[in-house]
């Protein structure tokens, strides 16, 4: 594949670490351009920096954008910004959500350090429904491909209960109901849409978790093959899922957990 004449881009929300660093990395490999979104510490952004010129090294485009992802008027600066890079011809065929801002927040103990509609509200913003507004944003700027792919990323909480992750778990079943209701309602555009519920992976993100130790060594144990998810392995699963042989997999959670969630 000839990656410097390659004119499919993919956008990921939330591209500077973890899954979607990773993500970006392989879609790079497969030649795709790349837009970043990202919102990061300006002490954290020479060490971003560096793994954005490793992708870009690779022969392709890539554009970053540190904003947070739930500001509706950044959110439409970003867009129009993407718009005039990339033209008339040029789209989005492949959008990543992977979003980790939410509140961790016990539903129990002391009041002021209990769970409120403020942080509920802030963590379904945006670990769900900024998915929804992004692609309706770029859907009304005509951006998406014929075949987006739109891929986000859900996690064992969405069933089961931890201490600390009712706000994340709310939002990661909203995740998962708006992608089954854009997959039905955008087919007509031929968009699909996913999730992919990973494994225990071990990013900065998980390690925030309260009694993240505690949730690590059962993962480790409860998978046939005794090991973490890794980033990777993620990334792997989300480039099938931009193939053209992917092409009528849509509304669906896909586990990418090496049979972590068999027991």
């Amino acid at each position: 594949m000839d990656k410097i004449k390659n004119k499919e881009w993919a956008l990921v929300l939330g591209g500077s670490s973890g899954l979607g660093l990773a993500t970006a990395k392989k879609l790079a490999f497969h030649g795709f351009n790349l837009l970043i979104v990202h919102r990061d510490r300006r002490a954290d952004l020479a060490l971003i920096e560096s793994q954005f010129q490793e992708i870009a090294a690779q022969g392709v485009q890539l554009l970053s954008y540190n904003m947070d992802v739930a500001n509706s008027e950044k959110r439409k600066e970003v867009v129009q910004k993407v718009k005039t890079h990339l033209g008339r011809e040029q789209k989005v065929k492949v959008l990543v959500h992977s979003i980790a801002k939410g509140s961790l927040k016990p539903m129990y103990g002391e009041a002021e350090s209990t769970l409120n509609q403020q942080d509920f509200q802030l963590t379904l913003n945006a670990m769900a429904l900024s998915l929804y507004d992004w692609t309706k944003n770029l859907m009304d700027q005509e951006l998406l491909a014929n075949d987006t792919r739109i891929i986000s990323f859900t996690s064992e909480g969405n069933t089961k209960a931890w201490k600390g992750y009712g706000a994340v778990s709310a939002a990661k079943v909203t995740l998962e109901a708006l992608t089954r209701n854009m997959a039905l309602e955008f087919a007509p555009m031929g968009i699909k849409a996913n999730c992919i519920q990973a494994g225990v992976v071990e990013t900065k993100a998980f390690q925030i978790i309260p009694g993240h130790e505690q949730l690590r060594d059962s993962a480790v144990k409860r998978n046939p093959h005794g090991r973490l998810t890794t980033p990777e392995d993620v990334a792997n699963a989300v480039y099938l899922l931009t193939t053209e042989e992917a092409k009528w997999i849509t509304g669906t959670v896909i586990k990418v957990d090496g049979g972590e969630s068999l027991r």
